[in-house]
């Protein structure tokens, strides 16, 4: 009996060491499949964090600052280019077009309106020729502008501005713009529009009405001040926008400056002896300029003050009553705009720039024997334009604008010539814009400001303007 009981005994113990054993293993079974079904956890927890991480990066609104908008654009396209290096989609410049053409319906024929002169003021050349909107009666395709842009690294963008004609094509303007200097300062180096004035600096697909402002035509011709050279600009520390900038340009300018000197015959007809008056210095032209702007309330407001100054080589020696004119010239603006905002869409704009100029120097014509003579010219000219427009509806606007020159003070040798001065061109526009990138203008106006063989020409013409862009084109400023 004993015998049994003790081989009950290993027996059970053999069977107990052997359960436990398979527990053991079983226990140790269990482990590791825990340990697996943890480390598909925390794959799929890391998963899930890159995912909201990617997400997140999507929904990070763009940097306020324009340095760190492009230099994040910048390095998205360089990381685009190590990702794919042979890939060049990521390193085409934005591109835009802009098309401008409209339907003219005028008093003066073409030959009749290309007669007309402002004395004093303005003469039309043909080297101004590709400058003028609106030029012909009947249909004009003003301007095809191609608009080019992309960072060149981490410190220069570039811009390039090139419009198209039924004349050819020309390089309005091509410049760098530094992305990152220190202090608030920033350089620009190329051709392009100076930033004199408020309109000057703007394309004319911008301006608010269909034609350039009187006073601008008279002081810096159809092209605008659009010169060779460089500025720098400074934004001062202040809680407030104030800009400062200076510039050193070429100073080509045809109707206040100019860089190329001319020969004249002491006789008409040139069987004189030959005056050679000599080239200017270059760069020619200094521009200097303060701009500030701050907000009350639903009201904004942007005004500065310009200044340019340079010498001046004039040669209208060709045509009806020959003349050139060497001297210097300095030229002054003032700039107010005013933009109330009613709502999201809707507002009030007012603007307007004063201009004056002095210009001093020699004048050289013709008496009616056809014998040279030389004069001391000075001259004291300023005028204005006043402009105000309702954007009434999402999708329309309308404006006036009132231009006068007020002020047409010319003397020789110190003797005041009798000129026309309160010359008058009146404005009105309505405008449709069916999307962002079309418009379509309707405009009226009336300009008292020519003469031809020293009457009055009235001109009243009505303009159907036609506006279209495709693209990648930058916003406009304010």
């Amino acid at each position: 009996m004993k015998k049994a009981i003790l081989l009950l005994s290993v027996f059970s113990f053999a069977f107990a060491q052997d359960s436990l054993e398979e527990l053991k293993r079983q226990l140790e079974e269990q482990r590791r499949q825990i340990r697996e079904l943890e480390k598909k956890i925390e794959a799929l927890e890391k998963q899930k964090l890159e995912a909201k991480e990617e997400v997140k990066e999507e929904q990070k609104p763009a940097p306020a600052d324009r340095t760190l908008q492009l230099r994040v654009k910048y390095e998205e396209r360089l990381k685009a280019f190590q990702v794919y290096p042979f890939r060049q989609t990521a390193f085409l410049p934005d591109l835009s077009l802009i098309v401008d053409t409209s339907l003219v319906g005028r008093n003066k024929n073409d030959q009749e309106l290309k007669r007309l002169e402002i004395p004093g003021l303005y003469h039309r050349h043909g080297s101004e020729e590709h400058g003028i909107l609106n030029k012909n009666r009947g249909f004009n395709l003003n301007y095809a502008e191609l608009y080019l842009y992309a960072p060149v690294d981490p410190y220069f963008d570039l811009y390039a501005t090139i419009p198209f004609s039924e004349d050819g094509a020309e390089v309005e303007e091509a410049y760098a713009v530094t992305r990152g200097l220190p202090f608030g300062f920033q350089f620009k180096v190329g051709k392009f529009r100076s930033s004199f004035g408020r309109l000057n600096a703007q394309h004319p697909h911008v301006w608010d009405f269909a034609n350039q402002p009187l006073v601008y035509k008279v002081f810096l011709g159809d092209d605008g001040l659009k010169e060779k050279g460089v500025q720098l600009n400074w934004i001062a520390p202040t809680p407030f926008y104030l800009l400062f900038g200076v510039e050193v340009l070429q100073g080509e300018n045809e109707q206040s400056f100019g860089t190329e000197g001319f020969k004249v015959n002491t006789r008409r007809d040139g069987s004189g002896t030959d005056i050679t008056i000599g080239d200017t210095k270059k760069p020619n032209l200094y521009v200097g300029f303060v701009k500030t702007s701050f907000d009350v309330g639903d009201l904004s407001v942007l005004t500065g003050l310009s200044f340019a100054t340079g010498h001046s080589r004039i040669n209208h020696l060709e045509g009806d009553d020959p003349h050139a004119f060497a001297g210097k010239t300095k030229l002054y603006g003032f700039d107010l705009t005013a933009k109330y905002m009613i709502d999201s869409y809707r507002y009030i704009s007012f603007q307007g720039e004063y201009l004056y100029r002095d210009q001093k120097g020699t004048r050289y014509g013709y008496n009616n024997a056809g014998d040279l003579r030389t004069a001391e010219l000075k001259k004291e000219q300023g005028g204005f334009y006043t402009q105000l427009v309702f954007k009434f509806d999402r999708r329309w606007r309308a404006g006036v604008q009132y231009n006068l020159i007020n002020k047409n003070d010319v003397k020789r040798n110190g003797v005041k010539r009798n000129l026309p001065d309160n010359l008058p061109a009146y404005y009105a526009m309505l405008e449709y814009n069916p999307t962002e990138f079309s418009r379509i203008r309707f405009q009226v106006g009336q300009n008292r400001a020519f003469f031809h063989d020293g009457k009055r020409k009235t001109v009243n013409e009505v303009i159907l303007q036609f506006n279209f862009a495709i693209g990648a084109h930058g916003a406009h400023p304010f």
